[in-house]
């Protein structure tokens, strides 16, 4: 764990040090990412089987459009790569995001396409929000969850979700609750603690902590 964290901090300070922010680009921006996590979970269930990832992603952005991919090592496949893009029209204090992601896992077994449609609302000093995903490759595949973010401090941010998966007959709820500290304008780190009501003899979903290191820039 430790020496996973010196080595994503170390590709994210000679990253930064090429481009200490993010650059304009054919009129829009374009940002970096970069993070370790103990654990890669996504909706509740572990994608490394309990091990570390390293993880890292790029975005572009231009008035409402956005655009951009992102990749991890998994357990089950050579690696993800998410490759997404969509808008978001903002109505008076919502703000919606409208796209498409597209998981590759150099499988075609695996490999499929999510449509997305989510808003978001202020609520006091922080955030509420709702996100639908259909899947258009897999028959009968959705997600929906509820979610928010509150500012305890001015560097410190809780937030978590609840949402259901749905896949053919079978369907599970999820649930994740998490601290965010910004340690600089550059690096954050992020504890999380997630379940599912699968039983728990099914590892890579039960009741899990994932600790990531984060440098957005």
């Amino acid at each position: 764990m430790k020496n996973m964290l010196l080595a994503a901090t170390a590709i994210a300070a000679t990253v930064i040090a090429g481009s200490a922010s993010a650059t304009e680009f054919a009129g829009g921006t374009i940002s970096y990412n970069v993070a370790a996590t103990s654990d890669y979970v996504f909706r509740g269930i572990s994608q490394t089987a309990g091990d570390p990832a390293i993880q890292g992603g790029i975005d572009y952005s231009h008035g409402l459009f956005y655009a951009g991919a992102w990749a991890s090592n998994v357990d089950f496949a050579d690696y993800e790569l998410d490759l997404y893009a969509g808008i978001k029209p903002v109505y008076k204090d919502f703000t919606f995001d409208l796209g498409a992601i597209y998981y590759n896992y150099n499988d075609d077994t695996l490999d499929s396409t999510e449509l997305k449609a989510a808003v978001s609302h202020p609520l006091y000093k922080g955030t509420i929000g709702a996100a639908y995903f259909y899947n258009t490759d897999v028959d009968d595949t959705e997600y929906y969850e509820i979610n928010g973010s509150y500012p305890l401090t001015s560097k410190l941010n809780v937030s978590g979700a609840v949402g259901e998966q749905k896949t053919g007959g079978f369907k599970y709820t999820t649930e994740n609750l998490g601290l965010t500290y910004a340690i600089t304008p550059v690096f954050s780190i992020d504890v999380r603690a997630s379940d599912t009501n699968i039983p728990e003899v099914i590892k890579p979903s039960a009741a899990r902590l994932a600790v990531t290191l984060k440098a957005a820039f």
